[in-house]
């Protein structure tokens, strides 16, 4: 008999289901076709297909937290887990479902400028997609579709960090959410007594630190062994980090003193009881490689204005996931599915 009785929250499926589901509907089909050499798998960014002298890369991913600039958001979640594979980001569709009310020509027009511009800045195809008005919704989602290429020799998988490794993130924690929080809850910081240059300031997060990853990614690819790469989106780094484990079967262990918090997230962290390494952080970049190569690469991103640090050290599965608090204590390092951004939405 099968239990009915499940509690499911706002947010990524967890990944027990997840696991199952794809178990039993995918795994299947994905060994079918030789030429998937990557296919469904928690903590992996995106899909690989053997198209010969090349990979392709494939990734869809929604936009469901925002409506001021999604177009920006939608192409650039899905560039990040792309170039996480190594990959160039080339092809872009996207899936358009607008709100029976409150749809207007004005909005339709501002999310299909958001998506040319965003793309065409990237270099990026615009190749189709489907839009269309839809019963039940509250505000626009943007579902993209990317696809990429990637030198065989060249792929990143995020299954492939062993022990031993470092791990380095890039900028900082909670910067695509400290954005969402100043474009979408702009009232509520009024309301709070935030002024409105500490507002601009967080929604400027969009694109200083910024949610993309793109030019960090490729640039560590072209110049190291990369070993592993990840971007934390819902559930934030330290879910991050638990789904880079899971896909290459080891633990971790995080120093939280190195973990960079920005101004801004921080203050937003304490006024709304929000967990910074369990908020929305698409703008971070997880990378793992050889401890030997990991101060060139920090100074090589610090040489192109990106912020970079170690913190932690990839272990073996039976090790854990840990984290070491700031007074030199060995935690678990808690993370959920479901985003901390969601106490306030």
């Amino acid at each position: 008999m099968t239990n009915n009785n499940h509690s499911f929250t706002v947010g990524k499926l967890k990944h027990k289901y997840l696991a199952r589901m794809l178990k039993d509907f995918a795994s299947d089909l994905i060994n079918q076709d030789k030429r998937v050499i990557m296919g469904s798998k928690i903590g992996e960014d995106a899909a690989v297909i053997d198209i010969g002298n090349k990979y392709l890369v494939a990734k869809t991913d929604p936009i469901t937290f925002t409506t001021n600039e999604i177009g920006y958001y939608a192409v650039n979640v899905n560039v990040n887990d792309v170039v996480c594979m190594g990959a160039k980001p080339k092809w872009f569709q996207s899936t358009i479902l607008l709100p029976e009310n409150g749809t207007t020509i004005e909005l339709i027009e501002d999310i299909y400028k958001s998506i040319h511009d965003t793309c065409k800045a990237m270099n990026i195809t615009v190749i189709g997609g489907h839009t269309e008005i839809s019963l039940g919704l509250e505000r626009p989602i943007v579902i993209g579709s990317l696809l990429g290429e990637v030198e065989k020799e060249k792929l990143v998988l995020t299954s492939g960090a062993e022990p031993g490794d470092v791990l380095i993130l890039t900028k900082g924690v909670f910067i695509e959410g400290t954005s969402i929080i100043g474009r979408e809850k702009e009232n509520l910081l009024l309301e709070k007594e935030y002024s409105s240059d500490f507002i601009e300031k967080c929604k400027n997060y969009l694109y200083n630190p910024g949610i993309s990853v793109l030019k960090e990614a490729l640039l560590a690819n072209q110049h190291f062994h990369i070993k592993s790469m990840h971007d934390p989106t819902e559930g934030g780094l330290a879910t991050g980090i638990a789904e880079m484990a899971m896909a290459s079967n080891t633990g971790a262990l995080i120093l939280k003193k190195k973990i960079k918090i920005l101004p801004e997230p921080l203050e937003l962290s304490k006024t709304f009881n929000l967990n910074p390494l369990n908020t929305i952080s698409s703008g971070s970049l997880l990378i793992t490689l050889e401890k030997k190569d990991s101060s060139e690469l920090i100074n090589l991103l610090r040489k192109n204005r990106i912020d970079a640090e170690i913190i932690g050290e990839v272990k073996t599965k039976k090790e854990g996931l840990k984290i070491e608090e700031k007074d030199g204590k060995i935690k678990t390092l808690e993370y959920s599915e479901t985003d901390d951004i969601t106490k306030i939405f």
